[in-house]
């Protein structure tokens, strides 16, 4: 069997075809950062050394201010991009003055007597913080914006270049739009793609565990069963051809052996046991029937010979005798019963009419039923095919089953009703009453020789239909609910063509 198209293998090649997928996904999600890092760097570059240049150009414009060079239209220093990332552009003198600013409200103005008045780098406020600030030395303490624990968080970030002219030294300080939330976003990225990824790979990890250890709490499940007994068992198949898919073909097919061997073993020790009944039968038939027919004679003879003249002691005699011959009649009936079942009976099949079969059975207690007000009722689908069968046995069967139904039903009236269908390659005889049912802790044993809930009864009646049935390679099956009545359902076998 090839590697990979075992269990193993596959989880082998999923495990590596995750891990190649999750380091090329982290491969490319750095690679794609680092571009957009770099193209972010360019651009603050970018807007920083425009920032520089315009605030250079302000320092060398005699009247211009950053406004006016800004808003012309023909202006080299901002594009579009760095209008977006330039907050202001300040340029402050030796004094620590504000001499110009993008934004109107940091530019000087005139007092009453009509000279300017500068802000001090001092009086602004909301400044970002600065940037590489060491390297202005002592002039850091004037910027009101170097960077502090208070002001470290602020996104946006401050620039101040120094720039030593023949008034002193001046500053050009830039601020520059920074959303660190976006940069953090972009950061978290490839870990969120990473988590993904592996959020992914342990679900499938899961499916393949419980894919895998499914086939063996199912066969845990099976084997339990088996071990209590239960041979039937089957594990359900799922069509798997890797090694659990095969472990669980050889278990089905081991519970059948099992199960066909339990079933020869049953079969052979209730052939055993009719061997050794039928020995058994044969050897006490002839010491019992010659005394019963001994009897049965003498009774015949007292009836005949010894008869009292008085009719009074006429009738009680007669009623004696019938009545010990009807015993005599019951035991034997009983020894006949017995030698039935313990004997192997050959059955004579050939085709037979199922109707026939029926209606010679149900004469045998057709009179019974009338006195008993049972109704008959027999429901034959047309085109009934003839059966394979021993007449004389299938009667044997049916007598058995209707004596039972009537029986059943006792004095109180009630219905037998027989019904008679061709199903596929069989006839099913239905035969329903609507007596006392037998109670569900006996439906089980009904067919079990020797066992019978009636005071007189040997017990071998059903097992001798049972006996006849699988003789015909049919079968037998029992519904019944107490108070309610009995089904009885006989499938035999049609003539093949």
């Amino acid at each position: 069997m090839p590697f990979l198209q075992t269990f193993r293998g596959r989880l082998l090649m999923i495990l590596a075809l995750m891990l190649v997928a999750t380091l090329g996904v982290q491969y490319y999600l750095n690679l794609v950062m680092q571009q957009e890092n770099d193209e972010l760097r360019r651009l603050q570059s970018d807007a920083l050394n425009a920032g520089i240049a315009l605030g250079f150009q302000g320092l060398t414009a005699e009247k211009d201010r950053l406004l006016d060079i800004v808003n012309n239209p023909n202006q080299p220093f901002l594009d579009e991009s760095a209008r977006k990332r330039i907050l202001d552009v300040i340029i402050i003198d030796n004094d620590w003055h504000v001499s110009d600013s993008l934004n109107p409200e940091y530019l000087p103005t005139f007092d009453e007597n009509g000279e300017l008045a500068y802000k001090m780098l001092s009086d602004l406020k909301d400044l970002p913080p600065l940037v590489d600030s060491s390297r202005l030395g002592d002039d850091l303490a004037k910027f009101p914006n170097k960077r502090t624990s208070v002001n470290e968080k602020i996104d946006d970030e401050a620039h101040a270049v120094p720039i030593d002219t023949v008034s002193g030294r001046w500053y050009v300080m830039v601020l520059l739009k920074n959303d660190r939330s976006e940069a953090a976003a972009r950061a978290a990225q490839p870990l969120v793609v990473t988590l993904g990824v592996l959020l992914i790979s342990s679900l499938i990890t899961f499916w393949l565990v419980w894919r895998f250890t499914r086939p063996i709490a199912d066969l845990s499940n099976a084997a339990r069963q088996v071990a209590d007994g239960h041979l039937d068992v089957r594990v359900p198949l799922t069509g798997r051809n890797d090694e659990m898919g095969r472990l669980a073909e050889r278990f089905n097919e081991m519970t059948r052996e099992l199960e066909k061997s339990k079933e020869l073993e049953e079969q052979l020790q209730q052939a055993e046991k009719s061997a050794v009944v039928g020995r058994l039968g044969s050897a006490i038939a002839h010491e019992i029937r010659n005394p019963l027919n001994y009897i049965n004679l003498t009774l015949d003879h007292l009836k005949a010979k010894y008869s009292p003249e008085d009719p009074d002691k006429k009738a009680t005699f007669q009623k004696l005798t019938s009545q010990l011959k009807d015993e005599v009649a019951r035991i034997n009936q009983q020894i006949t019963d017995f030698l039935n079942y313990s004997r192997p009976a050959t059955a004579n099949l050939r085709p037979i009419d199922a109707r026939e079969v029926i209606e010679a059975s149900l004469r045998i207690v057709e009179a019974q039923a009338e006195e008993n007000n049972i109704k008959i009722a027999v429901i034959e689908h047309e085109n009934i095919p003839q059966i394979m069968g021993d007449p004389e046995f299938l009667r044997s069967v049916f007598n058995n089953l209707f004596i039972n139904a009537v029986q059943a039903m006792g004095n109180d009236g009630g219905k037998l009703t027989v019904k008679i269908e061709a199903a596929e390659d069989l006839v099913r005889f239905e035969i329903a009453d609507t007596g006392n049912g037998i109670p569900a802790e006996n439906l089980s044993k009904i067919f079990e020789p020797y066992f019978s809930t009636k005071e007189t009864g040997t017990g071998l009646g059903l097992a001798i239909v049972q006996k006849i049935v699988e003789q015909h390679n049919g079968s037998i099956e029992v519904e019944s609910t107490e108070r309610e009545g009995t089904k009885f359902t006989v499938r035999l076998p049609l003539v093949k063509q």
